[in-house]
């Protein structure tokens, strides 16, 4: 009877700001059955650091965060849009 725990980015989405969010899900299973899953979301905006982030979140933020995407997202909230 053994009780594993396990986590797993499960869900990553660009939204319409061009930010990312993740979903993060932890898994408790007992003997390969599974017995709770919960999630925890983040949002990392484009331009943020994400040197600590799986790499496929890495890989989507290089891909669609351009010069032009972080300058409008960064101009957008300087006027409060």
């Amino acid at each position: 009877m053994a009780l594993t725990e396990k986590t797993i980015i499960d869900k990553i989405e660009v939204i319409e700001n061009n930010s990312i969010q993740v979903r993060t899900a932890t898994i408790i299973e007992k003997d390969g059955t599974e017995l709770t899953r919960t999630f925890h979301r983040h949002v990392l905006a484009p331009g943020a650091d994400t040197s600590n982030e799986d790499p496929k979140v890495q890989a989507i933020a290089t891909a669609i965060w351009t010069e032009e995407i972080i300058a409008a997202y960064q101009a957008s909230q300087a006027v409060g849009i």
